[in-house]
């Protein structure tokens, strides 16, 4: 138990949470097989999560679409809906291959009939309650041929399901956490810890295989004069509405990042795509911020490790290039993007994101802000 325990606590992703949470019971248990699965309610179903231990065929260590049809399990739907409703515990019990596979008319022991079929010669099944509620189940099996599990086995399985539900509720804790890391609270879209730690990925990936690396930067217009006159609580609600389209637009881009960095900041993530798509993608953004009621249109730059922008051997580089173009778009309030490394050998993008000293980029920036088209 204490392994196990261990086990979920060093985990850094609910998937290694659940592998350890089985292979922790398969071992406590001496058993050959583990599997945990999660009641889904609204589907009715028991979707498994994880198989540990000696897998047949078609038991995938961790299954996009394995579940049953929880009326397939009378002993489930007992638990669930009867006896622990009633004020029963969540006690495991046993089943073995040598048990009836048929029991009323129509019905047959599914989990009988799955142990002989896949040569295994009993299970134990305990239920996982979680913040008072059923949550799924812990379903530990051994080979056939090895003594069977008995009274003492199941109660330790109804110990260790109530370690895994423990371990779970942690997991869960520790995800919100991480979520909330990088999460913007208002509008709900990754923040720039997000983007920084995702850029820096692309980076290196595109350093490895060539992969064309995006990003597109953009200020939000208008949203100090909404401030200053109708109050924060309605620039809120611009932010918020912003953030929507720029999450619809991201959508355009398969595996885009829609984040907001802060203030009236936002950007777009895109691995993947060729630089044309993204630009489109950056092109509707600005028509649609454009519509917006309350707002004054969107400042809009792209960078691109597609385009003649010159090597991209780091993050900071690629976000100083779209950074500038925003900056550019900005000063010359133009109504659609502006693309790094798109005006030439002498591209002003290219040659303010480059020849700015670290420290004193923002004021270089600020030059483009005084001139006018």
């Amino acid at each position: 138990m204490v392994a196990l325990a261990q086990g979920m606590a060093a985990a850094h992703s609910p998937r290694e949470s659940w592998r350890a949470a089985a292979l922790g019971a398969c071992r406590a248990l001496s058993g050959s097989f583990a599997a945990l699965s999660v009641w889904e309610r609204e589907l009715g179903r028991l979707r498994v999560l994880v198989n540990v231990g000696d897998r047949t065929r078609g038991e995938e260590e961790f299954p996009g679409d394995e579940a049953y049809p929880v009326h397939q399990f009378p002993e489930i739907t007992e638990f669930l809906h009867e006896r622990w409703a009633s004020g029963g515990e969540p006690d495991a019990w046993v089943e073995t291959a040598a048990g009836p596979s048929a029991g009323r008319p129509g019905y047959c022991h599914q989990r009988v009939a799955a142990l002989r079929r896949r040569g295994r010669g009993c299970c134990v099944v305990a239920p996982i309650v979680l913040h008072g509620r059923a949550w799924g189940e812990l379903y530990v099996a051994r080979s056939a041929g090895v003594p069977v599990f008995d009274r003492g086995d199941a109660d330790l399985a109804t110990v260790l399901a109530s370690v895994v539900a423990a371990g779970l509720a942690q997991s869960e804790r520790l995800e919100e956490a991480r979520r909330l890391a990088f999460t913007d609270a208002l509008t709900g879209l990754a923040n720039r810890r997000a983007v920084d730690v995702r850029l820096e990925e692309a980076i290196e990936r595109h350093r490895a295989d060539g992969a064309v690396v995006s990003l597109v930067v953009c200020d939000l217009n208008g949203l100090k004069r909404v401030n200053d006159t109708q109050g924060h609580a309605v620039g809120d609600r611009l932010l918020e509405r912003f953030g929507s389209v720029l999450s619809l637009c991201g959508a355009m881009l398969p595996g885009a990042l829609a984040a907001r960095l802060g203030g009236d900041e936002f950007c777009l993530l895109a691995v993947g795509p060729a630089a044309d798509e993204v630009v489109g993608a950056a092109e509707e953004l600005c028509r649609r911020a454009a519509e917006l009621e309350l707002g004054e249109g969107v400042a809009c730059g792209v960078a691109s490790t597609e385009d003649p922008i010159g090597a991209v051997r780091s993050a900071r580089r690629l976000f100083r290039l779209a950074d500038a173009a925003q900056y550019r778009a900005k000063a010359l309030r133009a109504g659609r993007p502006v693309v790094a490394g798109r005006d030439g050998p002498d591209d002003p993008v290219v040659r303010l994101a480059d020849a700015a000293p670290a420290g004193q980029d923002a004021v270089e920036r600020r030059r483009f802000r005084g001139r006018r088209p």
